[in-house]
């Protein structure tokens, strides 16, 4: 695991390809049989990227405070956004765009001083030798009707099979060699099959061969390097590095119908709870055809931008927070575990309390302003190591728009005394 992945707290997802053409879901809305195969693919005809400015992208992206972009390179659909010599399946060829949108996406996110990351689906469900094997385990007669699990015809060829696993090797080559440093893979679609027809063990060390310090997430059969929870948040947070992708609205690419867009304050929430739990978040964005986004996207990542600056400390630098037991709201620690970062999404009546750390606190402010905040003890029994409850007098703080954070300075490292007597020193 590279270290920039670890210190990183925001990444950008970019779901961009020809679905976004006509109101339907990118590959999944004729997999499930919304749409015709023939009617999907007629949105290749309407696909111009005429407006597609990923360097104001870029500028956007930093502005939210993010740390790593990923882009499709090729969803489910098989169109892919780059120029590939392995298939006719893309935008130069099969668009109007007529352009390598890959090409002037890393270009843009590399010059903005972010990392790169590319999706690139393992599934191709225009190929028909993606159709050739059974998934592993299944019965052929429960897959014959299932045109896009199982073989095309009905009978097994192994042969085609190898022959689409060296195709997704040859786009893969090309994408790590032919566009500069990629940083970080994000793959989807190992569901379908089985680690070992995907020959996964051997894949990993192909990518490595290629880059060495390339980071690779989680759908890879157990050979990724970190967990992808999916618009669910997690309650409690995975072991190892993690990230958390979600949706602004409902739907990953555009849809002009889904108008269901979480606000800028759920946004934010959504992103506390992330590092809270030591993970980060990768925020999703689906741009229109022409490659503009919708303005309600542009709103969210500005709010967030704004927020993540006004907090920065607290954010960057940190690490895993208090438990929810100890502070109903999300936290995180400085990296000398001497301050720690209380987030507070509501007006507080009358006080805040902390429970259970028994390192005495120094001093108490509102990040955003400085303002000192009065503090005090309740329950404290001395010798018997019980630090008591802290109360953080903050009724009538000034309070940040979104969501405010407490600074919460230590007289030394923090240790906890979680009720049962015993002092746990924090090694998170």
């Amino acid at each position: 695991m590279q270290d920039w992945f670890r210190k990183a707290r925001l990444g950008i997802f970019i779901h961009y390809g020809i679905y976004a053409v006509g109101d339907v879901s990118e590959s999944w809305s004729f997999h499930n049989g919304n749409i015709s195969y023939e009617d999907y693919m007629k949105q290749c005809e309407g696909f111009t990227a005429s407006k597609y400015d990923p360097k104001k992208w870029a500028a956007l992206f930093k502005k939210a405070g993010a740390d790593y972009v990923v882009m499709t390179s090729k969803h489910h659909d098989g169109v892919a956004l780059f120029d590939t010599k392995y298939s006719d399946l893309n935008v130069l060829k099969k668009t109007p765009a007529g352009r390598d949108l890959v090409k002037e996406y890393v270009e843009a996110v590399r010059e903005a001083g972010m990392k790169v990351g590319i999706y690139y689906s393992l599934i191709d469900w225009s190929d028909p030798r993606y159709r050739s094997v059974y998934p592993e385990g299944a019965k052929r007669e429960d897959c014959l009707n299932d045109i896009y699990g199982s073989p095309a015809g009905g009978e097994e060829d192994p042969a085609k099979w190898e022959e689409f696993l060296k195709f997704n090797n040859n786009q893969l080559g090309e994408l790590m060699t032919n566009y500069g440093t990629v940083d970080l893979l994000w793959f989807d679609g190992d569901w379908e099959r089985s680690a070992n027809q995907w020959h996964m063990k051997e894949f990993r060390e192909y990518l490595h061969s290629l880059n060495p310090d390339v980071i690779l997430n989680s759908r890879m059969q157990g050979y990724g390097d970190y967990e992808t929870p999916e618009q669910g948040i997690p309650l409690y947070g995975p072991e190892g590095e993690w990230e958390f992708c979600t949706t602004i609205n409902d739907s990953w690419g555009y849809r002009p119908s889904d108008n269901d867009y979480k606000t800028s304050g759920q946004i934010i929430r959504m992103f506390c709870d992330c590092i809270t739990l030591g993970g980060r978040m990768l925020l999703d964005v689906g741009p229109k055809e022409d490659g503009t986004l919708d303005e309600r996207q542009e709103k969210v990542l500005e709010d967030l931008g704004t927020w993540i600056s006004d907090h920065d400390e607290a954010v960057h630098g940190t690490g895993k927070g208090l438990n929810y037991a100890q502070f109903l709201g999300g936290s995180t620690l400085s990296a000398d575990k001497k301050t720690i970062y209380l987030f507070v999404y509501d007006t507080p009546r009358e006080a805040l309390c902390v429970k259970g750390v028994k390192t005495p606190v120094k001093k108490v402010t509102v990040l955003h302003t400085g303002e000192e905040l009065r503090f005090s003890y309740t329950g404290a029994l001395p010798w018997s190591g019980i630090p008591g409850t802290l109360w953080i007098w903050a009724e009538g703080m000034k309070e940040h728009p979104f969501a405010t954070v407490l600074k919460v300075e230590l007289e030394g490292e923090i240790t906890y005394n979680l009720g049962h007597g015993e002092v746990v020193t924090c090694n998170d």
